[in-house]
């Protein structure tokens, strides 16, 4: 973005200059001025403490910790440059480091920053967080990170937007210095988010959350019901032999050939077992097995005893013969036995009654 100033005649630009040309450095001038005011870069955060770095083993410091109205510690990172260098990294390991502050570490660190007692340094945080219970004040838990540039290169915009899809909070401020009437002007322009997309893309990362926890909890449910039924199928069929475990929704049992697979899928509240094939070759000549198997589907669903969903999925990722079974991976523990058995028996009669026709057709 460029500033102009407006004229009579026109819109004339402001000369843009940098910080290194006119000799201001990170922290004697840029960091120095937004510990005095913070507000160009955020006006909800108060700075509790410069170059902090207390803790052991280590000499590298944070160039301002900040509290939130919301009682969130917030690192904020500074570069003269134009690029931000690799100042993401350098944030999230400052911001791992805090992490595990209390409320007295931030209260003591702010004293010590502005020169008062430990009594009105909690009085001015406490107020600024707008702390009203009957407790002590704490911590909200989460930590932000606000990172201060001339500019961000590709690769810090990029991870940037990719950690915050993952549930860190990165805001990109770029502050780019101007020439006008002889005075430094800066632009302060929020980049990451986008303020006005900010509550938009706090509602998307937040049912990005949810889909995430529920993904994991299908990935540990899912993983428990597949060790439950190879432990029950151990004594009733060699399908699994080997088998300990599965990872995922499906457990997939190879029939001895290239493109061929029986596969019992889990599904929230529904599951299904399925003969699944896409052998290598021409949509024409899979589809041509499809229909030789079907042709004797009365004769084979008799043999089965059930009806089966016989789906030929042209142009898709395959065929498959199918049938559908109540009950999935959330489908209360305690009720996972007769769903076990069920799965187990509906395999065995596939393998027993499907496996032979469909290799043959693909001979």
């Amino acid at each position: 973005m460029s500033l102009y100033r407006v004229t009579p005649d026109r819109f004339e630009p402001v000369a843009r200059t940098t910080f290194a040309a006119e000799k201001m450095l990170e922290r004697k001038d840029l960091q120095r001025l937004l510990r005095k005011d913070i507000t160009p870069i955020a006006d909800d955060l108060m700075v509790i403490a410069e170059e902090y770095g207390d803790w052991e083993d280590s000499n590298r410091r944070i160039d301002l910790l900040c509290i939130s109205e919301d009682a969130d510690l917030v690192v904020v990172e500074i570069k003269r440059t134009a690029d931000g260098g690799h100042m993401e990294l350098q944030a999230i390991r400052y911001a791992a480091m805090v992490s595990g502050m209390t409320f007295d570490q931030v209260v003591a660190a702010f004293a010590r920053t502005h020169g008062v007692d430990a009594e009105s340094a909690r009085s001015t945080i406490v107020d600024f967080i707008e702390y009203e219970g009957d407790g002590n004040a704490a911590l909200s838990g989460d930590v932000r990170i606000v990172l201060v540039a001339a500019d961000f290169s590709t690769e810090v915009t990029t991870t940037v937007l990719w950690l915050n899809k993952r549930d860190l909070d990165i805001r990109c401020v770029r502050l780019r210095p101007h020439r006008l009437d002889g005075q430094i002007v800066i632009d302060a322009t929020q980049i990451i988010p986008l303020p006005e997309a900010a509550e938009y893309e706090v509602k998307v990362r937040e049912l990005e959350q949810a889909k995430r926890k529920v993904e994991r909890e299908k990935l540990v449910l899912c993983r428990a019901f597949w060790v439950g039924l190879l432990a029950r199928a151990k004594d009733r069929t060699a399908l699994f032999a080997g088998r300990s475990t599965a990872n995922g929704a499906v457990l997939s049992v190879g029939m001895g050939r290239g493109g061929f697979a029986m596969n019992s899928v889990l599904e929230q509240n529904e599951s299904r077992v399925e003969m699944f094939f896409r052998p290598p070759g021409s949509e024409e000549r899979n589809l041509a097995i499809f229909n030789a198997v079907h042709e004797r589907r009365p004769q084979l669903e008799a043999a089965f005893g059930e009806a089966l969903i016989w789906d030929d999925r042209p142009g898709r990722l395959g065929w498959k013969i199918y049938l559908s079974v109540a009950g999935g991976w959330r489908t209360p523990e305690e009720d996972w036995p007769p769903l076990h058995d069920r799965l187990i028996d509906v395999m065995i009669r596939m393998d027993r009654v499907l496996k032979a026709p469909i290799l043959e057709a693909s001979v």
